[in-house]
């Protein structure tokens, strides 16, 4: 998917020869701390940011301006940070995401109820969203990135600042839609979501990958847990 991804801001090098591949139908997990470049990684993976070298392949399509527009149909992106409109209702914030993709009203409709079930949000579908809690905006999120029943999955840090319990229901979102032959990219900073979840992992750190293995081979390969063979890594 990514070859040589190398990033320049100024003459800061956020990413730096990048290169990886994911399969179809995997859970793909970026592991890394703040800074690793884990971020502006995803930002190319969606096309809000292009590479200064290096390129990246999606469906086998080169990424440029041309073909963005498609491929982005086929891309479902849930940030990291919460960008609902508080001045829209909870179905209303799904409808209104669905006409980027040039879904009826009705199909988007059809589709935002049953996310909204999927998500167990049904009865506040009318609810203005300021008046959700800071778990239930998350799952809006979620379930906003996956309006145009995308092919690909962008999951940016998707269960940062919930508590355990939401956690785990996202965590058990994520199985489901991985059983369903999604292909998801995952970025996390929690080990026990990394192992979980993810098919394989890459291990970021400055910019760099360190390595790209399934989360028991890296426990069995560098010895330890998951932990601490990231912290060996990143610190050393």
């Amino acid at each position: 998917m990514g070859k040589n991804l190398t990033k320049y801001y100024k003459n800061f090098k956020a990413l730096d020869s990048v290169s990886f591949e994911i399969k179809e139908g995997e859970c793909f997990g970026f592991l890394g701390p703040n800074g690793a470049g884990k971020t502006t990684l995803m930002g190319m993976i969606y096309g809000f940011i292009f590479p200064s070298e290096g390129e990246i392949k999606i469906f086998d399509i080169k990424l440029n301006d041309k073909n963005l527009p498609q491929i982005k149909k086929r891309i479902g992106v849930i940030p990291q940070d919460n960008n609902l409109d508080p001045d829209l209702s909870v179905l209303e914030n799904l409808i209104v995401y669905a006409r980027y993709f040039d879904i009826p009203k009705k199909e988007a409709t059809r589709r935002a109820m049953e996310l909204l079930k999927f998500i167990k949000l049904e009865e506040w579908s009318n609810i203005n969203v300021r008046k959700l809690s800071g778990g239930m905006q998350r799952k809006l999120i979620f379930a906003r990135g996956l309006i145009n029943d995308p092919d690909i999955i962008i999951l940016d840090e998707p269960t940062t600042g919930l508590d355990p319990r939401s956690r785990r229901q996202i965590w058990d979102k994520i199985e489901f839609l991985k059983h369903s032959g999604k292909t998801l990219i995952l970025t996390t900073h929690y080990m026990e979501e990394a192992e979980k979840l993810c098919d394989r992992l890459a291990i970021m750190d400055k910019g760099k990958i360190l390595v790209i293995d399934t989360p028991k081979n890296l426990s069995d390969k560098f010895g330890g847990n998951l932990e601490h063979v990231y912290l060996n890594m990143t610190e050393g």
